[in-house]
Formats: structure tokens, C-alpha cells, sequence
């Protein structure tokens, strides 16, 4: 969110922050910086979070994987700085390494809102002037050169929403019906279910809490305002206030049994939502405060009902789930809801009332009132001019000034945690949280000599855009999972399970974790499910199961997978888990930049085929064994991305790259991995 504000900063993987803790620094190779020029006006109707997502996918589409992006361009000059941070703040979703916005007029007047002192103020703007990093939008003059340029027009920007399984799949608002129904009919992919035409009308009622209701495919049953990332902007959070305020007192209603929730990003959230007056209307349709953090988006929901379930299976129906995070990966927020989509706070409230995402709000009215009075959205829609002024009156700098004092003053349960003298952690063996990790067992000073990868098997088969969720899910822990039954095994019961984000830091958990999503397409099986094929005995088990069986035979591994390996948010446990699985290398088409540098971390080699292959071309069934040889010269400093040859057992050879990019690469890997790097230092 930062480079909203005119300060650079880029996220790296939990392992290289971990190294970074210790003393390590963080390398990269010297980027492409590129220049959107951002023009036209923007809609009135259209909020922070429709030119987010249009952003994105134009960004997506322009392939600017790994590079630096630097908005210009008179259409930035719109944009207030919370719009800038919310946009700053996607740019993962469009694989940019940072999405900048330069100093400006528009940032002084944030700061000043937000409390600085007209001293810092004016020190500010004379150094930014100074050094020639403030900048006039309007002035094309001031325009940097770029090593290319993307021109993208805010006057496109319409309301929208994405999914229903990927953030870059952007739905207009006004066709969301039709394409709901188009995704139905489409054969399983990105976008389609494979409904077939009879039983796309598919009705199942049910009773909750002594009423009859019905599902059908396009109910919604999870409806999550979610006010961190990419909608941390104030307006948007105020706009769902007060569109809640008015359907209130419209007298339209939420259905009970549609799990509502409201997360906000921090404290200030909930302050400015309850000063403004709307927080109470937001809870009267069932959108209560649950907590702050990562919530909804990363599956720690509460359950749905039962009833609400059995009627999802037994009509196999399309649920729907939206919610204004900034990702929802298939399963990530539950089993059983597939069709997920990202929206605008205020359209969360509207397709909630609504009950289901197949409708036309132009058309169509999102609901009737007790007195059987018909109310679209555009009657309960706040006016930009209602939104804005609401905004002036409650976001004001007196609310930063009395956050940061409660902030410096701490709370009293943070205030009274009593902290162990001992200088090293004090691990709790009963505890099935926090476990003594085994990365540095069989740790030795001297760096051992590289080791060639011999007749290994394959573990997965894997496609295109296989994201960190499928890698190593966030979400619910399912009670049939390898995990369940290391849980089960130290006499957990299942509602103590918790999640896999809350039981990151026991290894035991997370490993019988990777790979697990339900919604992992593996090309041994032939449909989505956590299950590969153990070559040698040609049976189908867990991963983790079959991993376990490798390795007790001493037989190293490796992944095949397309485009993209490894997009989505980072997280430290989708190259740990592969690694304590027994993955030596990841052969794919293309690697997500920080995944690949976490595979490095890990020890784990990442190579890519060479460009116009991929197992298909190469005519590989995965179930060969590989053998991939690894030079002297592959650690050598000077040696970086090296081509490397693939044998097989069934006598076929081709090349590989060496995706080692760096020199602290090649050190990191030639020692096992960043980990067992830095261990090193200490011994």
C-alpha cells in the first residue's frame, strides 16, 4: 500500500523476510520499469475497487510479470490516495514486483488529513522538489521515460465484479446473469461448471431455523465485507454503510441463513463506520464486526448450516460466495461453495439482500418490501456527493491522533503477556501449534558436494496457474484430510481442527497440508481431489501418503506443471511443505517470481522448459523415471540461468533452464537452501 504514498517497497516470500531477520540481504535482478499512463474520467457509480479490477486485468494482459509499474498520466490526478494505495496494493494479482504512485499535491493533503504537522509537511514537499520526485500529472512534461508504456482509460471503468474462480476473470455488473448462466453451460475451467441444461434448474428446499427456503445454482450463501487490501479505501467501506442504511429502512432483509460477516482491516475501520452512524444498519442485515485480519478470504469462516449444505450436495449446486477480499481461489473459502467472486463492499450488501448473484439489477429488483413494494439497487445506491461528504465529516485528522496514542499505549492483554527469561524459545511438545522445526536437521558446517537427481518419480502432474492455494492451502482443515488424521491421532476432535493459516507453525500439520486442496488438478487422477498415483505400486493414495512412501524407499521427486506455478499471495509453507515432501525440483513452463525464489530458499531447484515446450510437446506421461544432472559449474557464480539436461527412463533427453537468476541464488541452493544458509553462519 505504501507505493500509494510515494514510498517504494516490495513484498518478498516468508523465507526471505525470515533471512532477512537474520542479517541476509534481498537480491533481485535490476527491473523494467513500466509506465501506465492512466486517462479519461471516472464514472461517477464506479468505486476504488472497479478501477482496481480493471486494472488488474489489463495489467494481466500486457504480461509485466516481475516488472516495476509507475502510474502517470492525467487520470492520476483523480484519484485520491486511498484509490492510489488500494491499486498500489494488487499489483501480486497482475504479478508486478511494485505498482507506484509518485508524490503529488493529492498525497500532501492525505498526509495532512492524517495528522502530520505543516513543519514535516513543507520538509516533504522541498525534498521530493529537490531530488525531482515530485510530480504534476498534468504536466506531460514531468513524464519519465519508461522502457515501455501501457495506456489505460479511466472512462472504461464500469462497475464490476471477478470470478468466479480468478481475480483477473472481470464480470461487468450489468451482465452478471448472463454470464453466471454462460458458466454454467461452459465445460470445467477457469470459468465453467459443466451444468447440464436439465439440471441447471435444479431447485432443493430446506428448512432453517423453522423456515422453508430453496437454493438453486447462483445462491449466495457467503457474503463477506472485508475492508483490508484492496478495499481499505474509506469511501467504499462508507458507500456499503450506507447503502445498508438505506435498504433498512427500505425494509429489505438479508436470509438468515446466508453466512454475513463484516472484517475490518483495523480498529479505525470500526470507528469511522460507527461515527458516520451506518455500523447499526450493517448489522441489522447480519453484517457484524468477526474480528480483524485475514478472515473470510483465507477459509477462517464460521460453517455454514448444515441444512444449508446437504442442500448444496444434493442438488451438486453452483453456491456462490462474494466477497470484497482480494482473492478467492476455487475451495479457498469453502468445499463446498464453487463459483466465488470479488466485489465492491457495497455489491457484497446488494447481491446479499439479493440472495443470488443471477440477477439483473437494471432490471430486476433486488427485493420487495414487507408491504410488497418493489426496490432495485439504483433506489438504495448512496450518490457520490452523499458519499463524499460523509467521508469529510468522519475521516478527520483528530481520529489518527487518537488511534496513534491508544497504539504507543498498548491494551491490557498485550500489556500483561508474561514472557519466558530464557534466551532460547521454550518448545512445548504437547503442543500441536507452534513445533521445534526439523529444516535443520542433519546439519553439518561444511557445504556437502552438489548431488545430481537420479531416477526420480514424478508426484504430481499438474496444468497451468496451479496457485499457492492449491500448493499449500489456508482454509479449513477437512476432516478426511492426512491432517484430520494427525489431529484425530493426538485426540483433537474435529471443531478443534482449526485451519491450516492457524497451525502454520507445526511442520507435522503443514506438510500432510501440501497439496491437499480439493480443487487440485492432477493429471494421474483425472479429476480435482488431494490424491496422486504412486508409480511403483500403481496405487492411488494421498499425497502426502504416497510422499511418505518415496521417501522410505529413498526415491527423490519431482513436479511437472505448465504456465504460472506458484501464482497467488505468498506464503513460506508452499516451498516448505514441497521440501519436507521430498520435491528436489519443480519442472514447469513458467514460475510465478516469488515462488520461484521461495523454491530456491528451500533448496528446491526450479527449472523451465525451453520456450515452445512443455511435457505435452515433449510427449512425457509423467510416470518415467528422470534423471537430471547438475554441474560443477551450475555452482559457480558466474553461472546463472544454465540449460541442464532431463534423461528418462524411457530413453528420451531434453533441456531445462536453471531458473538460478542471482548470485545469492546459486549460494542459497548450493547450501541447501536460505534456511540452512544462514543456520550456517551460526555454527
Amino acid at each position: 500500500m505504501i507505493n500509494g504514498l510515494g514510498i517504494l517497497g516490495w513484498g518478498v516470500g516468508g523465507i526471505e523476510s525470515e533471512a532477512v531477520m537474520l542479517g541476509q540481504p534481498v537480491s533481485l535482478t535490476l527491473p523494467q520499469v513500466v509506465g501506465c499512463k492512466l486517462v479519461g474520467s471516472v464514472n461517477p457509480l464506479t468505486t476504488s475497487i472497479d478501477i482496481v479490477l480493471g486494472i488488474t486485468k489489463h495489467l494481466r494482459q500486457a504480461g509485466i510479470a516481475g516488472k516495476f509499474v509507475e502510474f502517470f498520466g492525467p487520470g492520476v490526478s483523480q484519484l485520491s490516495a486511498p484509490d492510489r494505495t488500494t491499486i498500489a496494493n494488487m499489483c501480486p494479482e497482475y504479478s508486478a514486483t511494485v505498482s507506484f504512485f509518485p508524490v503529488d499535491q493529492v498525497t500532501l493533503k492525505h498526509f495532512k488529513r492524517t495528522n502530520f504537522t505543516q513543519e514535516k509537511l513543507e520538509l516533504l514537499e522541498s525534498y521530493m522538489k529537490a531530488v525531482k520526485l515530485f510530480r504534476n500529472y498534468e504536466d506531460p512534461s514531468e513524464d519519465p521515460e519508461y522502457s515501455e508504456v501501457i495506456e489505460i482509460n479511466l472512462s472504461s471503468m464500469v462497475p464490476h465484479v471477478s470470478g468466479p474462480k480468478r481475480p483477473q476473470d472481470r464480470v461487468v455488473v450489468s451482465s452478471m446473469k448472463e454470464d453466471f448462466q454462460s458458466c454454467l453451460d461452459e465445460k470445467v475451467g477457469f470459468k465453467g461448471f459443466n451444468i447440464s441444461k436439465e439440471k441447471q434448474e435444479t431447485r432443493v428446499p430446506f428448512r432453517h431455523c423453522g423456515q422453508e427456503y430453496e437454493l438453486a445454482h447462483g445462491s449466495v450463501v457467503i457474503a463477506a465485507v472485508i475492508s483490508c487490501t484492496n478495499n481499505c479505501n474509506p469511501s467504499v467501506m462508507l458507500t456499503a454503510g450506507l447503502l445498508a442504511k438505506k435498504a433498512v429502512e427500505a425494509g429489505l432483509v438479508v436470509k438468515p441463513y446466508i453466512r454475513t460477516s463484516l472484517a475490518p482491516g483495523s480498529g479505525m475501520v470500526t470507528h469511522y463506520l460507527s461515527t458516520s452512524g451506518v455500523l447499526p444498519y450493517l448489522n441489522q442485515l447480519g453484517f457484524e464486526v468477526i474480528g480483524y485480519g485475514c478472515a473470510t478470504c483465507v477459509g477462517n469462516t464460521a460453517p455454514l448450516p448444515e441444512a444449508v449444505v446437504d442442500a448444496i450436495k444434493q442438488g451438486d449446486l453452483v453456491a456462490c460466495s462474494v466477497l470484497s477480499g482480494n482473492r478467492h481461489f476455487e475451495g479457498r473459502l469453502c468445499d463446498c461453495v464453487r463459483a466465488n467472486y470479488l466485489a465492491s463492499p457495497p455489491l457484497v450488501v446488494a447481491y446479499a439482500i439479493a440472495g443470488t448473484v443471477g440477477i439483473d439489477f437494471e432490471h430486476e429488483p433486488l427485493g420487495v418490501t414487507p408491504d410488497g413494494k418493489q426496490v432495485y439497487l439504483r433506489d438504495i445506491w448512496p450518490s457520490r456527493e452523499e458519499i463524499q461528504q460523509t467521508e469529510e465529516d468522519t475521516i478527520i485528522s483528530s481520529i489518527f491522533k487518537d488511534l496513534r496514542g491508544r497504539m504507543e499505549k498498548g491494551n491490557t492483554f498485550w500489556n500483561n503477556i508474561e514472557c519466558p527469561d530464557s534466551v532460547l524459545f521454550p518448545w512445548d511438545h504437547k503442543s500441536t501449534y507452534i513445533c521445534s522445526p526439523c529444516f535443520f536437521s542433519k546439519l553439518s558446517k561444511d557445504v556437502p558436494p552438489p548431488q545430481s537427481i537420479e531416477n526420480a518419480h514424478a508426484l504430481l502432474f499438474l496444468g497451468d496457474k496451479v496457485t499457492t492455494d492449491h500448493i499449500s492451502p489456508a482454509g479449513s482443515i477437512a476432516r478426511a484430510s492426512a491432517a484430520a488424521k494427525y489431529l484425530l491421532s493426538k485426540r483433537l476432535t474435529p471443531r478443534e481442527f482449526n485451519s491450516y493459516g492457524a497451525r502454520r507453525g507445526n511442520d507435522a500439520v503443514m506438510t500432510r497440508g501440501t497439496f491437499a486442496s480439493i480443487k487440485l488438478q492432477n493429471r494421474f487422477i483425472g479429476k480435482p481431489g488431494p490424491k496422486t498415483l504412486h508409480i511403483p505400486s500403481g496405487q492411488t493414495l494421498d499425497v502426502f501418503e504416497a510422499a511418505e512412501r518415496y521417501q522410505r524407499d529413498g526415491i527423490p521427486l519431482i513436479i511437472l506443471a505448465g504456465k504460472d506455478y506458484g501464482s497467488g499471495n505468498s506464503r513460506d509453507w508452499v516451498a516448505k511443505g514441497p521440501y519436507l515432501l521430498g520435491v528436489r525440483a519443480v519442472i514447469a513452463e513458467s514460475f510465478e517470481k516469488l515462488h520461484k525464489n521461495q523454491l530456491v530458499g528451500m533448496g528446491i531447484i526450479p527449472l523451465e522448459f525451453l520456450p515452445g515446450q512443455n511435457a505435452n510437446s515433449l510427449e512425457l506421461s509423467g510416470k518415467e523415471k528422470f534423471t537430471i544432472t547438475l554441474p560443477e559449474t551450475l555452482f559457480e557464480r558466474e553461472s546463472l540461468r544454465e540449460q541442464l539436461t532431463v534423461k528418462t527412463s524411457q530413453g528420451k533427453s531434453f533441456f531445462v533452464t536453471a531458473r538460478l537468476d542471482t548470485e545469492m541464488d546459486v549460494i542459497f541452493f548450493r547450501h541447501g537452501g536460505l534456511l540452512r544458509y544462514v543456520a550456517r553462519t551460526f555454527l
